[in-house]
């Protein structure tokens, strides 16, 4: 039998100043779960020449990482495949069970979200480093929700963090019971973590639920917002921008975790 794969954070770099925000927020990541931090660095074709010299860069990263935190597992990784297949490739290959990147280059990075069996973390590099403790969560009726609420369990449990979940508020009755089904299965999961948790009702159907959301972190200074991505990309949606692509532009120093829900996600392993 061949050996156990770690399972990894994977950090985006760009091998420019901004890495040192992405890699900070990956360090505190992979120290709350108690998984292995990767470096990586995704190659243009006229770039592959240089692989060595970006090889050691990546390494030189994590160098200081080793002497300040000799218990954190670290690895590089040069890449040249497609970034639209790349996170399926990492979470097949490498155990990657969530991705880092930068918030500016969302829009690069938006059609490998819609791929990805993998949330996303985008991080404002400009921006202190986030304790990830209160998290704010948009519930709304799709059955998907069990997958943010996951994630925010892991918080919770991991890092002690308060999830505040902000309810969408739905006129139809069919739709209105499918947001309470979604409530009662993340107040069943919370409970049984013992997770410190708040549900508000918002003030905003399922369509506008995640805006109203990233509102309420903002003005109340929370660490991180767990956004379900969209269920249904239409031509119109590439031209004008996914609704999540506008609220990543729009939260500030507020990282934004973006679960795809086209996809079976991959989970943490305890």
């Amino acid at each position: 039998m061949g050996e156990k794969k770690e399972q990894k954070i994977i950090v985006f770099t760009t091998l420019s100043p901004s890495d040192k925000g992405l890699i900070l927020s990956g360090v505190k990541i992979a120290s709350i779960f108690k998984k292995e931090l990767c470096l990586a660095y995704r190659m243009h074709k006229k770039e592959v020449k240089n692989h060595r010299a970006y090889k050691q860069r990546l390494i030189d990263y994590t160098v200081p990482l080793k002497k300040e935190i000799p218990d954190l597992k670290t690895s590089v990784l040069l890449l040249q495949e497609p970034l639209r297949s790349l996170p399926e490739i990492l979470a097949d290959d490498y155990e990657a069970i969530l991705l880092i990147a930068d918030s500016s280059r969302f829009k690069s990075y938006s059609k490998a979200v819609t791929e990805s069996p993998v949330p996303f973390l985008f991080i404002n590099t400009q921006a202190p480093l986030s304790p990830f403790r209160e998290i704010v969560l948009p519930v709304d009726l799709r059955k998907e929700n069990s997958d943010t609420a996951l994630w925010c369990s892991w918080f919770g449990r991991f890092n002690q963090s308060n999830i505040i979940a902000v309810a969408a508020n739905e006129k139809r009755k069919e739709s209105q019971g499918q947001v309470a089904r979604n409530i009662m299965l993340t107040k069943k999961l919370f409970r049984k973590f013992d997770i410190s948790h708040k549900i508000f009702k918002g003030n905003k159907t399922s369509l506008q639920n995640s805006f109203e959301a990233m509102d309420f972190a903002l003005t109340s200074n929370t660490d991180l917002l767990v956004l379900l991505g969209s269920s249904v990309i239409t031509p119109l949606d590439w031209l004008v921008g996914l609704p999540e692509r506008k609220i990543i532009r729009n939260a500030g120093n507020l990282p934004v975790l973006l679960v795809n829900p086209r996809r079976d996600n991959y989970i943490l392993c305890d």
